[in-house]
């Protein structure tokens, strides 16, 4: 049933962009504006706008053109309510001084805890599911995760021939901290040698080997696809000499570490022809997104107002009754920058 009482609703998105943002905030203010004749709030920055009061009004005629572009119009952050002393206060204030009857909130597994949260305090807020890596509970697949792995998929097709004409071992990290669908989408859409992930811990040994082996027989190239969050099993991966820790301390760059390390192999007459290279791909909002993340961010905004626009039963919050599921804890991966030259420092180390 649509609550009579609702006449402005507010829309902001929280934590990293990614692709199919604007699709969602114009999704949300077309369905708003056409079907039940609402105003919409856009909040800047995401819950800094609302703590702040900063906003602008939404229309139809204002979101033509933001469909295919990538980022957010409105702005993102990483704050939070909980972050300030009277961060609440100042949310309920904004809300009720604005008249919102309802906050759609898009974002990812942190930001929707927040606003879980906040649902529970009696704010009439609905989740929208949003994050590149796909984990988000009871969600088939989150937009931003389709380009995500296209951008991705790309940048490992690039580097096939380079790796193939230099007799390369490529470590390409890809994102996703505590799940590995970027790398495990990508990396078999890309033809990678071997690909790790969070979910399952990886013997360094067990990895070189394989790769030894691999070259042994005559291949010309390798790429290791590596998740940012994917972490090696327990006292496995550890640096095997004193010289090599002290070449890791020395360097500035996960590239000079692993270049130094190749150096000593083919001075010590190893291999003189393979190379680790370290590449960093950063799959974020900057691109456009592709047509099944824009679609998908609209459908989910259309059913964002039509939850916006219900009144809610008395034991159900409007987060609950959106797609947004709290993940369990996760362990907490290393850093990514750190973790990722020290492989492939400790690939070019064990092929000495």
């Amino acid at each position: 049933m649509t609550s009579p009482d609702i006449e402005t609703i507010g829309v902001l998105t929280s934590g990293g962009d990614c692709p199919g943002l604007n699709a969602v905030i114009r999704g949300v203010v077309r369905k708003a504006e056409r079907e039940f004749g609402w105003r919409t709030l856009g909040f800047h920055d995401g819950y800094l706008g609302l703590i702040e009061e900063s906003f602008e009004e939404l229309t139809i005629e204002g979101c033509r053109g933001i469909l295919p572009r990538g980022g957010t119009v409105i702005g993102t952050s990483r704050y939070t309510p909980f972050m300030f002393d009277d961060g609440i206060e100042r949310v309920r204030a904004t809300l009720d001084r604005h008249r919102v009857g309802g906050l759609v909130v898009i974002g990812g597994e942190g930001s929707l805890s927040c606003a879980n949260e906040l649902a529970e305090m009696g704010m009439p807020i609905v989740g929208v599911p949003k994050t590149i890596d796909n984990d988000i509970g009871l969600t088939e697949r989150t937009f931003g995760f389709d380009t995500a792995v296209q951008i991705a998929t790309d940048a490992i097709d690039r580097l096939h021939t380079t790796a193939e004409s230099h007799n390369r071992v490529m470590v390409v990290e890809v994102m996703g901290r505590h799940v590995g669908h970027i790398a495990t989408w990508a990396g078999m859409a890309g033809g990678a040698t071997m690909t790790l992930t969070p979910e399952e811990p990886f013997d360094i040994d067990e990895v070189c080997a394989s790769l030894s082996r691999r070259h042994d027989r005559g291949k010309y190239a390798s790429i290791v696809v590596v998740a940012e969050g994917a972490l090696p099993k327990a006292g496995t991966l550890e640096v095997p000499e004193p010289e090599i820790a002290e070449v890791l301390r020395a360097q500035d760059s996960p590239e000079d570490a692993a270049h130094e390390l190749v150096e000593r192999a083919n001075d010590a007459g190893g291999r003189d022809n393979i190379t680790v290279v370290v590449v960093d791909v950063v799959a974020a909002g900057s691109f456009d997104a592709l047509p099944a993340d824009r679609v998908s961010g609209t459908r989910k905004a259309l059913a964002g107002g039509m939850l916006a626009s219900e009144s809610p039963e008395a034991d159900d919050s409007p987060v609950t009754r959106s797609v947004f599921d709290p993940s369990p804890d996760q362990p907490s991966a290393a850093p990514p920058s750190v973790f990722t030259w020290r492989l492939a420092a400790m690939v070019a180390a064990v092929m000495i």
